[in-house]
């Protein structure tokens, strides 16, 4: 008897199977394929934001854009704001994690406290942290000539690499406590019974963290910088409200890039070219990121 051909029970579970995913699939077309096709449909024309008036370009759009510097300096200022707050926020989380696995008496409070600055709004965060950097009357820039650090106030954010740096800070501190969760939580199921092998071997506290703990975390590390690699790459908020893309065009990564030109320029067909640049950007690096760690994982 075929095994191509099926009952009616069959049958009926598999419509029920695609009526039960509908839903999920209808969902996905509106709020991902849909707004990503018409991101590069857009691309395709010279848009004027306010009246909506296009006219056909074809790739006259990604032709400008390679050929300005704005991009590129964007495309630079991107990847120094990446790289430097996703290496901050790992070096930090890790760190946190390991001393908040050990066996503390102020453990819990800890734990709840670290969560603090990942559930803060935005908003509030960037307007303390403004507040901390400012040049005249700046908590930190008091603290340090108070203890006789410096002799003059330093601008924080309006100068360069200050404002990078500051950002970078800033970024760092607020989203390393996803890797803390993360990182913590694979702790507490790595066996004690490897630590003890270790001990008896002989392997010292930093031993035993390179042949043991680290091995252990590296799959949801691997995960970690991924998801904080793409949603650092296209972090608009923190950088708006922080420094605006200043001083003059020194921080303006490539989201705010996007809003400047559908909102400021009025360019929507060129800020949908700089909107799906990103998109190509971030999935040449997953692709490069995922075959690099399988490589890894073969070896």
């Amino acid at each position: 008897m075929s095994r191509h051909t099926s009952n009616p029970l069959e049958r009926r579970y598999a419509a029920l199977g695609l009526l039960l995913i509908a839903p999920t699939v209808l969902i996905f077309c509106a709020v991902i394929v849909y707004p990503l096709l018409s991101a590069i449909y857009l691309s395709l024309f010279q848009v004027f934001t306010p009246t909506l008036q296009s006219s056909w370009v074809g790739l006259g759009n990604y032709q400008k854009l390679l050929s300005e510097s704005a991009f590129w300096w964007s495309l630079v200022a991107t990847l120094v704001w990446t790289v430097g707050t996703l290496t901050l926020q790992i070096i930090f989380g890790v760190g946190m994690a390991l001393v908040l696995h050990q066996n503390l008496w102020f453990r819990s409070l800890a734990r709840s406290l670290i969560l603090f600055p990942y559930f803060l709004s935005t908003v509030v965060a960037v307007l303390v942290w403004k507040w901390v950097f400012n040049d005249l009357y700046g908590v930190l820039n008091h603290l340090l000539i108070s203890s006789g650090l410096i002799s003059m106030p330093i601008d924080f954010l309006g100068v360069m690499p200050n404002a990078m740096l500051s950002v970078i800070i800033v970024g760092a501190w607020k989203y390393f406590p996803f890797v803390v969760i993360a990182v913590l939580a694979r702790l507490q199921t790595i066996p004690d019974s490897l630590y003890e092998a270790a001990r008896i071997d002989g392997a010292g506290p930093i031993a035993r963290f390179t042949d043991v703990t680290l091995p252990q975390l590296r799959d949801v590390l691997v995960v970690i910088i991924m998801l904080r690699a793409i949603w650092d790459f296209k972090e608009f908020d923190l950088l708006y409200l922080l420094t605006g893309g200043g001083p003059v065009t020194s921080t303006e990564t490539l989201p705010l890039m996007v809003y400047k030109q559908a909102f400021s320029l009025n360019q929507l067909g060129m800020a949908a070219a700089y909107a799906v640049s990103m998109m190509a950007i971030l999935l040449i690096f997953m692709v490069f990121y995922i075959r690099r760690s399988r490589e890894k994982d073969s070896l």
